[in-house]
Formats: C-alpha cells, structure tokens, sequence
C-alpha cells in the first residue's frame, strides 16, 4: 500500500474520537482497497460545494471533513469581516449531526449561526441567508443522489451559491487547515450563549407567504398524488397545496423523511423508477396530477393523467409549460410586467423561448447552474426592475417564480403546477394537451442527453484531448447539414456570461447540439435537440449522434 495512504490511515486510527468514525477506521484495518478509497484524496470542496460517500477517512463525508471545510470557510468569512451564517439540513443520513457540526464550527470562530429546529428545503436555506442577512449559507444535502451519499453547498449573501471566485478563495483557506486541530463546544453550550440561534416558525411562515404570492389561481377540483421521497418537502408541499385547495393523497411509505430511501434507491424525480409507488396511488385514486420533490426539496416532477395512463413530463416540458402559463395567467390577471424576463439555462428547450416571444418577454439564456439564473434576478434588482422577473427553470427539473430566493424551489413549482393542471381541467385539457398544442405551434421540441465516459487520470487526459481538437476542427456540416451558427463559451463576447468549457453547434435544420465536460464526474455531457416532426428529428437525432460516435467514442 502507498506509505502516505496508511500514513493519512495511522494518523485518523490515532486521533479521531468520534464512536462511529473510529469503528468504520477499525473494520477497514486489513481492507487495502477500502483503506486506499477512503485516504487517497481530499474530499473535494468545488464551486458547488462538496459532495462525497458517508464514511471515515480523508475522502469521505464525516465530522471531520465537515470540521475542516468549515473552519476554511470561517477563516474565509473573517478575512472579508462577515459575521454571520446560516444552517439548515435535509433528510439524509447524519444531515442534522453535520448541520450542527458547522454551526458549531462557526460559533467557535465568534460567526453566529442561524439554525434549522430540523430539515428543511434547500430553498428555505436560501430565503434563510437572505432574510436574517446572513453573510454565508450553509445547506447539508446530496440532492437526488443515492443513501450512502450527503453533501454541502454554500451560499452568498443574496442566496446564489457562490460564484467560482469566492469558492476558490474558499478552498485556499481550507487546504490549510488540519481538522484534527478544530476544536469546538457543544451545542448546547452555543445555543445557551446565543452564539447559535434556532430561526422561529414565523421564518417559515414569512417564507410560505412569499410562495403564495406568486399563484395566479387555485387548485379547487383536482386530485393531487404526492411524494417527497422520504425528503424536506414533507410539510411545506403538502401545507402549500391544500391552502391552494387540491384533493391531496401522500404516498404512504414516502412521506416522512427517511434517509435510506428504502422504497426509492435513486430519489431523483426525473426517474420513472423513483415515481413507481407515486403512479400506483395515483391510479388507485385516479388523480389527475402526480407531483414528486427531491430529497432537498429543490426539483420537482410530474406525472399527468391521460386517456392513455399517466405521462411522465419532462422537465423541459414542464418548465415551457409553466413559462406559458405563468404569462398568459398574469397578462389575464393584469399583473404581467410591461417587460417581462424570462430566464432558462442554455442546454434548456427553446420552446420556452418560442413562447415567451408571443408575450414581448426577454429571455436570457445562461450557463447551467442554478446560480447563473439567481445572478440575473439579482443583476434585474439592482437596476429596480426586480418585478420584470417572471419565471426561470432548467431541464433537469428544476423552477423558480419570484426573487424572494434565488435557487430552484419545489415548494413554489408543485402549487404552480398544480393550479396549472386545475386551469386547464376546467378548460377539458390535461397538460399533455397543451403541450402538444405548444408543439404544433413551434415544432415537436425533443431533446436528448448523451454522454462519453472518461474515467482515470488517463480518461481524463483523453476528454481534454478531444474537446481541444474539435475546437481547433469546427465543423462546418454535420451529417450533410450545415452549422449556421457556432458559439464557444470559452471565448464568446456576445452573451453577458463567464468563460464556460461549452460548445454549441445550431444547424440549418433547426437541430441544435451542445457539448460540456461534467463538472463532477468523468464525462463529457452532450445536449441533442430538434424541434421538426417526431420523424424528422429522428433523423437530426441519427445525424448528430453519427458525428458524437465519431468525434468521441
């Protein structure tokens, strides 16, 4: 075994104290492959965060690395004299001993933390850090990943997650520190002194009046299947769609936080397999809507009934969906903005462009990320036109109406989508109708995600290789049809937007191609769309996919 892997071994075998953390050190004692995956590396703190396997050891998700990031952060927050942060968790596996680690962490270093009483969404995190102005947000959660996984993300004082220059600031700060050498007192001890706070329910309260704000109707006379998948929307959803009148079933075996996700091993509600529990109860009660949130309470899914069976959505179908409802609701309602801002990521669908178009609305199209869309509301709210915001999604399921926070929020998307589908009951239509009413205005919009793996030190020399010689070999046809327009967000001056490793390929026939390296897994991720016939965009389909094979497999 590599010297300075049993060394990193030793050294955790002498110093952790933690009861759990010294019992998975001394299972793995004559394991060298688990020794070897749990200390070959730094768990690593990136721009979004950190996210790692629950475990012992340097690479793993544990007190201690938890600890370690923390006091970087705190060393990071004093250097720029912020004061204050915010603390909340989800429903996954030691959340909430993690959430008090940091605040704990913080109050050491004199930063008073606001903390969660318990679990909460990752969007209530963000109205967290916004109204106690706070100067840093800290939100423990993996998202939609597996169990054994948990993570941390942090958050700005406008409730963005931070942009890349503060993080590597961060992650300076943290390669300093040896997290056998932060030192804390207990909760209790901070909570005593006022050093930690627990926020009140009227928080809360104030966070679900902005939500309801943002409803252009009701969901009276509809039946309504809903699923947390064991995770924090398992109040607040519920709680917003009943005042909005839905017929509201919870699927039993899902509806209370459970951080094994015994029933859903992948708690992703853009999986058909996540949903399955949720569809029998829907047919059992014949519902008319299945909603799904993610164990962070951040995405959210459907699931519609039709004469055919229940139609799982897409996220970029629901998010054109809400865009054209959202407009055509509050330029009914007459409360639509006189230039109203559409905001979506560049690998979104353009239907929701096509749309907004009918309605005068600017759309801005912006890097993937969440935070991209959040800086845009927050570029609107200081020029004082914060109301032209209408509405800002991205196709992996996640949506947005308001500014009062600035990240994905499932609570707001399940009551939109839910007087959404009422709206268009009343009208004898299923989302699936007005869809297809959406295609035959502006194209069969179909989209496709493909990836290329690259795994290893050498794969990954291998996926830069490859993305360097395509842009020194632009194609000027795909397939025998022509690129009209080519944009690389290295390099690009058109759009307001940070150097992104993305390329993107429009061409004559409407098909668009983007391609993008994963910023957390070895892979280079590519974005098919057309918007043709279902035939014709096969055959764009067959076309790209025929150059992807021979420009990466």
């Amino acid at each position: 075994m590599n010297s300075i892997i049993l060394n990193r071994y030793q050294l955790w075998r002498g110093l952790a104290t933690d009861a759990q953390v010294s019992a998975q050190l001394a299972a793995m004692e004559n394991d060298e492959k688990a020794i070897e995956d749990a200390f070959y590396k730094e768990l690593e703190f990136g721009t979004g965060g950190m996210r790692g396997e629950i475990g012992a050891g340097t690479n793993c998700f544990n007190i201690y690395t938890i600890a370690r990031v923390t006091q970087g952060i705190a060393d990071n927050m004093m250097a720029h004299g912020q004061k204050t942060a915010a603390v909340s968790h989800d429903s996954r596996i030691l959340s909430d001993v993690f959430a008090a680690t940091a605040a704990r962490v913080f109050a050491y270093n004199g930063i008073k933390a606001y903390l969660t009483r318990e679990l909460a969404p990752t969007p209530f995190l963000s109205y967290m850090t916004r109204e106690m102005r706070a100067d840093i947000g800290v939100m423990i959660t993996a998202s939609h990943n597996p169990a054994q996984y948990n993570g941390y993300k942090v958050y700005g004082a406008d409730g963005c997650q931070l942009t890349d220059a503060r993080s590597n600031e961060m992650i300076a700060h943290i390669a300093k520190v040896d997290p056998f050498a932060v030192k804390t007192e207990t909760l209790e001890h901070y909570l005593a002194s006022g050093s930690i706070e627990y926020v009140s329910g009227a928080l809360e309260r104030r966070y679900l009046t902005e939500v309801k704000k943002q409803a252009c109707g009701q969901a009276e006379g509809l039946c309504v299947v809903y699923t947390p998948l064991n995770g924090a929307g398992y109040r607040l959803v519920p709680k917003i769609l009943v005042e909005a009148g839905a017929d509201l079933h919870i699927v039993p075996e899902q509806g209370m936080p459970d951080g094994r996700f015994l029933t859903c091993p992948f708690p992703n509600p853009e999986k058909a397999e996540a949903l399955k529990l949720g569809l029998e109860l829907a047919r059992g009660k014949d519902a008319d809507l299945l909603i799904a949130t993610d164990p962070d309470g951040d995405r959210m899914g459907l699931a519609v009934k039709t004469a055919d069976g229940y139609r799982l959505m897409t996220g970029n179908e629901t998010g054109a969906l809400l865009a054209d409802y959202l407009l055509a609701r509050r330029k009914e309602n007459g409360t639509l903005p006189a230039r109203p801002v559409i905001i979506k990521t560049i690998v979104s669908t353009e239907l929701a462009a096509d749309v907004a178009k009918t309605y005068g609305a600017q759309v801005f199209d912006v890097l993937t990320g969440f935070k991209y869309i959040g800086e845009v509301i927050g570029r609107l709210e200081q020029k004082g036109e914060a109301e032209r915001f209408v509405f800002g999604f991205e196709e992996s399921y996640g949506c947005l109406a308001g500014g009062y926070v600035r990240d994905k929020d499932a609570v707001v998307a399940s009551m939109l989508a839910a007087e959404m589908t009422a709206h268009y009951k009343k009208q004898g239509k299923t989302l699936a109708d007005r869809i297809g009413e959406l295609y035959a205005a502006f194209g069969t919009y179909t989209h496709r995600l493909r990836s290329f793996e690259f795994p290893g030190a050498a794969g990954f020399a291998e996926m830069k290789r490859l993305l360097a010689g395509l842009r020194l070999n632009l194609p000027r046809e795909i397939g025998g049809v022509e690129v009209v327009k080519t944009v690389d967000y290295l390099a690009q001056t058109e759009f307001e937007l940070p150097p992104a490793d993305v390329l993107l390929f429009d061409l004559s026939d409407g098909s668009r191609l983007i391609i993008r390296p994963s910023g957390t897994e070895p892979l280079i991720k590519m974005y098919l769309s057309a918007a043709q016939t279902p035939q014709e965009n096969e055959k764009a389909f067959a076309r790209l996919e025929e150059f992807l094979a021979e420009t990466f497999g």
